[in-house]
């Protein structure tokens, strides 16, 4: 098997009609070249879409005027030496033209021509990747950002709803969140063609204990660590060290275990230590989705993404995680009326990059 195989080949994925979901409304938009016109290429019902996380890539072309995704899979970043790779060997095995426009969600802050990935050693330039793949358009978003455009478009049976709240999530600014490699973040701000989503940083945000529990782990993480930031502890390669700061602190002995097993023996009830920390690390997660709330305003409602909550749905429901959310003394009842919800959709990235704006960036000739 070649370096580069497609870790999974999902084929043709039909995507949720925009408006026939849970209750956000769908995207009707347009965009405009620099004399006003609609631009023939935002109109285009054909791009390549691709959600680049830490450790997966997802490509597939969209066709809006079927609504439907093709040639949709996904490949593991440690078999390419960059994104360029991942995208020549995906284009190998594309049995039509490839389309003129594309948009990249990319696990980065996004700044500028050059794209360097938070948690990748991966690095390209926007113009440079437009010009040698011929797309006369392309936009390139945060990951999340990409979450954000995704959620018009999530079916209800996409979703899990942990937190009823005040009712259906039709208006007000509306949050994503989610751990997976790192922790990302975004806002969606309006609805329908006035949508627009905001990228932020949460992962690198610092964290504070809010129990006594956690209170007594953080002396030994701040000398593990200097800094304890969100995504130190909230995500993959965090669960783990959050299980051997708690072994370390419990038994005066770390116990090093994989994220995967984690989760495994605390689904399987098979180790009582493994279920503890999976449901301090979803405290954790309450007090940071609390605090986002609280400081962007986002009373609209607020939904999970990532990598690992929807693989332990169960432990998250029964943990302390909407306890912690709505611990906010006298702001106890608003965060209690914000409609939470999880994320079940495979790839919500690449929901978002398909149907995000296509503000575009034309190489030169």
């Amino acid at each position: 098997m070649p370096a580069g195989t497609p870790a999974t080949g999902e084929g043709r994925c039909r995507v949720a009609d925009p408006g026939l979901g849970h209750g956000a409304a769908g995207f009707h938009r347009h965009h405009e070249d620099s004399g006003g016109r609609v631009s023939p290429l935002a109109t285009a019902t054909r791009r390549v879409a691709a959600d680049l996380g830490g450790t997966h890539t997802r490509l597939a072309i969209h066709d809006a005027a079927r609504n439907e995704f093709r040639y949709q899979q996904t490949f593991l970043n440690r078999d390419f030496a960059d994104f360029e790779a991942v995208l020549q060997y995906w284009l190998q095995d594309i049995d039509e033209p490839t389309p003129e426009t594309a948009c990249f969600a990319v696990a980065a802050l996004i700044r500028g021509d050059q794209v360097r990935m938070t948690n990748r050693d991966w690095s390209f330039s926007c113009r440079a990747l437009a010009s040698r793949f011929g797309f006369r358009a392309l936009a390139v978003l945060n990951d999340f950002e990409a979450h954000a455009y995704a959620l018009p478009w999530l079916a209800a049976s996409e979703v899990v709803t942990l937190q009823a709240g005040a009712g259906e999530v039709t208006q007000g600014r509306l949050a994503v969140l989610g751990p997976g490699t790192g922790l990302g973040g975004a806002l969606l701000e309006g609805r329908g063609a006035t949508a627009r989503a905001i990228a932020c940083e949460p992962g690198h945000m610092n964290l504070a204990p809010g129990t006594p529990e956690l209170l007594a782990l953080w002396p030994q993480l701040v000398a593990r660590y200097g800094r304890v930031y969100v995504e130190l502890l909230l995500s993959g390669s965090g669960l783990a060290r959050l299980h051997e700061a708690r072994s370390q602190h419990e038994h005066g002995a770390a116990v090093p275990l994989e994220p995967a097993d984690i989760t495994r023996l605390a689904l399987t009830g098979e180790d009582a230590e493994c279920a503890r920390t999976v449901a301090v690390f979803c405290a954790l997660l309450g007090d940071l989705c609390a605090d986002f709330i609280l400081a962007t305003g986002a009373w609209g409602g607020l939904y999970l993404a990532g990598g690992i909550l929807p693989r332990i749905t169960p432990l998250l429901q029964e943990s302390p995680f909407l306890e912690r959310l709505r611990d906010r003394g006298p702001l106890a009842g608003a965060l209690g009326a914000v409609p939470v919800r999880l994320i079940q959709h495979s790839s919500p990235g690449l929901l978002g990059a398909a149907h995000a704006p296509l503000t575009g960036i034309v190489p030169k000739p």
